[in-house]
């Protein structure tokens, strides 16, 4: 991704309050605190934030206050000198003097240790860092973004964070909303990794996405957010057979298989919000009414079945001899189904 070009997908009314507010703060020198679940674009804030500062030519420093163990993530922000503990050869300074001029991101700053903390409130209050090992202040120009999906009050209240750190930081709060609540973002959302997975694997063009795909999509409550509807989109789209067919089948869960317990069985395009795991694969139901609207008996039935056999097709590539295996009919048996609802194409 070109990280001078952020990209922004959503028109919800949530997403975009979230991204004007970042775009008023972004001007202003005072630190920031971006709040949301995993998966709902904080880096992607953050960016914002120093493009559109007056930093924007200095350096953007991210580090993830999560993936180094505790007794590191102090030397990593702030620095050592040589021979300040086992293994340090030599001096180098932390990422606070490498952001000198620009911003620091600080992601998953809910992980911090305490005494972690208690070195960065000194750093955002005096705007100086002590290098480990030794006693000389180094100044130091940093605007901090810090991120977090935990309740970082909640936190204070049971001891775990620094109160006058949080209240040195939260000058402004932008809390980014979860994808489930972006009315409208996810068939954006979809459509956009869709067309860009398509021109990735030389597609001459994109052919959408199907009913019961769209419906799955649309009905997941997407735990991961917009990281996990990526994979999920472009995931389907590599692994469909006929480019010339929208895309209708999709795999929430990659790690799901019929070989862990029960396959799978196909059912009309019915989906469930509380299936997490495969609700492009639903389950069995009597329940029409949420299929299909059965104001005719007879014609229910018929769109029962033509759902079944596109569902099944989609699933088996349209490969006629695993689909009729698959439903547990004969080739022919299959072959006169799908003539009869005009499926042969």
């Amino acid at each position: 991704m070109d990280r001078d070009n952020i990209q922004f997908i959503g028109q919800s009314s949530a997403f975009l309050d979230a991204v004007e507010r970042a775009s008023r703060a972004a001007p202003l020198n005072r630190p920031v605190l971006v709040v949301g679940e995993r998966g709902t674009g904080k880096e992607l804030i953050a960016e914002r934030l120093h493009r559109l500062s007056t930093r924007w030519d200095g350096p953007l420093v991210t580090i993830n206050c999560a993936a180094l163990p505790e007794t590191l993530i102090e030397a990593e922000l702030f620095g050592h000198e040589a021979g300040a503990f086992t293994g340090a050869t030599r001096a180098r300074e932390g990422r606070f003097e490498e952001a000198d001029g620009g911003t620091l991101f600080l992601d998953e700053l809910g992980t911090l240790s305490m005494g972690a903390q208690e070195r960065l409130l000194r750093a955002v209050e005096y705007g100086e860092v002590t290098r480990i090992g030794s006693s000389r202040p180094v100044r130091v120009d940093v605007r901090i973004v810090g991120a977090t999906n935990e309740h970082l009050p909640n936190m204070v209240e049971k001891g775990r964070f620094r109160a006058d750190l949080l209240d040195r930081l939260c000058f402004e709060v932008i809390t980014l909303p979860p994808l489930r609540v972006r009315e409208g973002d996810v068939e954006v959302l979809s459509e956009y990794y869709g067309r860009k997975m398509a021109a990735e694997l030389g597609w001459e063009g994109w052919p959408g996405f199907g009913e019961i795909a769209t419906r799955a999509l649309e009905n997941h409550l997407w735990p991961g957010n917009v990281r996990e509807l990526r994979n999920v989109v472009e995931r389907a789209v590599y692994r469909w057979a006929d480019p010339a067919q929208p895309v209708d089948y999709i795999q929430f869960d990659p790690f799901d298989s019929p070989w862990h317990g029960g396959v799978a069985a196909y059912a009309p395009a019915q989906v469930h919000a509380d299936n997490q795991n495969n609700i492009a694969e639903p389950h069995h139901s009597t329940d029409l009414s949420q299929a299909v609207d059965v104001s005719d008996f007879r014609e229910a039935i018929e769109k029962f079945e033509k759902a079944v056999l596109q569902q099944a097709l989609a699933k088996c590539r349209y490969n006629q001899r695993q689909t009729a295996k698959a439903l547990n009919l004969s080739y022919d048996q299959l072959r006169h189904t799908l003539k009869k609802h005009d499926l042969l194409g």
